[in-house]
């Protein structure tokens, strides 16, 4: 599998809006979708190969395997990845992260000062109170018989979600969000060209750069292509025409201008997936002997399991017997893995649901509504491990492959992007970053 790494630069406000029926205004998303990024690719391919009308599906050549072949491209959302620090004795700065990812549901932070601790005020004391997860905490003590409802490390206060994305530079942990403002338009008479009485919207749109500093807005992606010319050729094509692709509405206006930067990655990163899974399983069992204080387990937690999570880092369209769903079930991973494994258990999951449509520019019409699990999402499962017939050397490829193709439907559009073992599940409330 191929890999090209997208830097997206806005030069132009970005009016990726999110679907919600009624109003007179319209929300703009905070990221950029998999589904606009291919669409915007899709529509420069075809207006430079002169396409107006046809069958793509049966006579596309390479456009045909991009986008309509039984194993199309995957085109993963694009996260912001611009994040401001400032402490009070000093001048604002930019931290430009080179990986943003989702935060799991099951973090927490302090409803009166919420957020990492990265600024300092005067004293030397951090602004914020921290954030942790409570994952492994939950666990445990779901099997020892107690109601787990932790508090605030710093002052005992009561402690909220915390959503959104996070990402890491030199140890420190940073909250990326986007800017965004509203700009108000008039309807236009198109008979009279001349502006047309009691209609008057606006529209939400992500600011093209930092107000503070003015920074453009980066966005970073990805895109998985399996034959290796074909993605050398895609990416030779996003560099020739860096500056020609049109992001989200109201282009004939004016936004959704953007630069992109293309990387072509021939071979993959080793990956990390087998240190990320003893990480967390280490981290457990620490965890389980430490709740041995409170007494006996009502469920043991046996020697010869081992565990690992499914952390959904984009919205997923998740089925089950033809009915949608918000929960991974054991059937569902066997067959997303390929792997048939009894052993296979769900122990907990967190996950939350929401509506998601779009527009289909090909078509000209909107796409179905579709119900989706949110990102954020997470899935503790383990498997049965022994000497003899050791299989999780199966199931850590099949994981790996798992985090490239994603899981559900329409993943070439970036919705089911997972990570196993989200390392952010190893911070406990007392070292809350």
């Amino acid at each position: 599998m191929n890999r090209i790494d997208l830097e997206i630069r806005a030069r132009s406000p970005l009016a990726i809006g999110k679907q919600k029926p009624g109003g007179s205004v319209s929300e703009a998303d905070d990221y950029i979708s998999g589904s606009v990024i291919r669409g915007a690719i899709a529509a420069q391919i075809l207006q430079q190969a002169g396409y107006s009308s046809g069958d793509f599906s049966t006579n596309g050549g390479d456009f045909q395997n991009l986008f309509l072949g039984d194993r199309p491209a995957i085109f993963q959302n694009a996260y912001f990845a611009v994040a401001t620090h400032k402490d009070e004795d000093k001048p604002l700065q930019i931290v430009n992260l080179k990986k943003v990812l989702a935060l799991p549901a099951t973090a927490l932070s302090s409803k009166n000062n919420s957020g990492f601790k990265t600024e300092l005020k005067k004293d030397g004391k951090y602004k914020n109170n921290g954030v942790f997860d409570t994952l492994i905490d939950r666990f445990c003590s779901e099997a020892y018989g107690h109601l787990y409802d932790p508090n605030c490390p710093e002052d005992g206060e009561r402690v909220d979600a915390f959503t959104g994305f996070y990402g890491i530079k030199d140890g420190k942990y940073y909250k990326p969000s986007v800017d965004k403002r509203l700009l108000t338009r008039v309807g236009i008479n198109r008979r009279r060209a001349v502006s047309e009485e009691q209609i008057l919207y606006s529209i939400e749109v992500m600011n093209e750069s930092k107000p503070q500093k003015s920074e453009p807005s980066i966005y970073r992606s990805s895109i998985y292509v399996e034959d290796d010319n074909l993605a050398k050729s895609l990416q030779k094509f996003i560099e020739d025409n860096s500056q020609q692709f049109r992001f989200g509405g109201s282009a004939s206006r004016g936004l959704g201008k953007t630069e992109i930067k293309a990387t072509f990655l021939d071979k993959l990163p080793k990956s990390d997936l087998e240190q990320r899974v003893n990480d967390l399983n280490r981290e457990l069992t620490k965890r389980w002997q430490d709740w041995q204080i409170f007494g006996k387990p009502q469920e043991y937690i046996k020697s010869n399991r081992k565990f690992f999570t499914i952390d959904l880092q984009s919205d997923a369209i998740l089925t089950d017997q033809w009915r949608r769903t918000m929960v991974i079930s054991e059937t569902m991973l066997k067959q997303f893995t390929g792997i048939a494994d009894n052993s296979l258990k769900l122990h907990v999951a967190y996950s939350s649901y929401d509506y998601r449509s779009g527009w289909n520019a090909a078509w000209g019409l909107m796409k179905d509504v579709e119900l989706v699990t949110n990102r954020g999402g997470v899935y503790l499962f383990s498997v049965e491990v022994n000497g003899k017939s050791d299989r999780f050397a199966e199931w850590l490829e099949a994981l790996e492959r798992l985090e490239i193709t994603g899981i559900g439907d329409r993943t070439s559009e970036g919705f089911g992007q997972v990570q196993v073992c989200n390392y952010f599940h190893l911070v406990l409330r007392e070292d809350a970053v």
